[in-house]
C-alpha cells in the first residue's frame, strides 16, 4: 500500500499556476500562425486571447511574466498589443521572431478590415448596422474587464499589497481623478520600480 499522499483537489475557482515550456522555442511559421489566430479570434479585443494561448495553450510563459511583459508594453508608445507581439517574438526568436509575431497579429485583421471599410463606406448609414455595432462595443467592454481580472489573478494570490496599493492608486488618480496619463506615468514608474528594489533587496539581505 502506498504512502504517497494524494495531491490537494485544486480550488476551482483559482487560476492553476501553469510552468512555462521552454524546451523548445516555436519556429517562426509557429509564432506567426499563433499570433494570426489570436487576432482572427480577438473580436473586442486581442489581449483576452493572447494571454489564453500564450500562458495557458502554449505555456511559453508563466501568469506572472506575461503581466510583467504587457506592463513594459503598456508604457510604451503604441498600440498595447502590438507592442506586446513585437517584445514577445523577439524574446523567444529574435528580431525575425518579432516581425513573424507582428505580421501574424496584423496581416489577417488588416486584409479583412479593408474588406469591411468597402462595405461599411456604402451601407454605414443603414440603422442595422449601428445598432450592431453598438451592441459589439458592450461585448468588448466585457472581454476588457474579464481579461483585468485574469491578470490580477497573480497578485491576489500572493497577496502583494504594495502592489494593490500601487494599482490602486493609478486607477484612482487616471480613473477617479483623471490626472494626465502622462503625469501619472512620470510619478507612477518611478516610485513601482523603487519600492520593487527595496523590497528584493531586503528580502535578499
Amino acid at each position: 500500500m502506498s504512502t504517497d499522499s494524494a495531491p490537494a483537489a485544486e480550488e476551482p475557482d483559482q487560476e492553476p499556476d501553469i510552468a512555462p515550456d521552454h524546451s523548445l522555442p516555436p519556429s517562426l511559421p509557429a509564432l506567426f500562425m499563433a499570433f494570426a489566430r489570436m487576432s482572427l479570434a480577438g473580436f473586442g479585443g486581442v489581449l483576452v486571447f493572447a494571454r489564453r494561448a500564450i500562458v495557458e495553450q502554449h505555456r511559453w510563459m508563466t501568469a506572472d511574466e506575461f503581466n510583467e511583459t504587457f506592463a513594459l508594453c503598456h508604457f510604451l508608445p503604441g498600440p498595447n498589443i502590438v507592442n506586446l507581439s513585437m517584445v514577445f517574438g523577439s524574446r523567444l526568436r529574435g528580431i525575425a521572431g518579432g516581425v513573424a509575431a507582428f505580421a501574424g497579429l496584423l496581416l489577417p485583421p488588416t486584409l479583412i478590415m479593408t474588406g469591411l471599410a468597402i462595405v461599411y463606406a456604402r451601407f454605414g448609414d443603414v440603422d442595422l448596422l449601428r445598432r450592431s455595432l453598438a451592441g459589439i462595443s458592450c461585448a468588448a467592454v466585457g472581454l476588457l474587464i474579464a481579461v483585468v481580472f485574469r491578470m490580477m489573478t497573480p497578485l491576489l494570490k500572493r497577496m502583494d499589497a504594495i502592489a494593490l496599493i500601487l494599482m490602486l492608486a493609478v486607477f484612482i488618480a487616471i480613473g477617479v481623478l483623471r490626472l494626465p496619463l502622462q503625469a501619472v506615468l512620470l510619478v507612477a514608474i518611478p516610485v513601482s520600480v523603487g519600492v520593487i528594489f527595496l523590497m528584493r533587496r531586503k528580502v535578499a539581505a
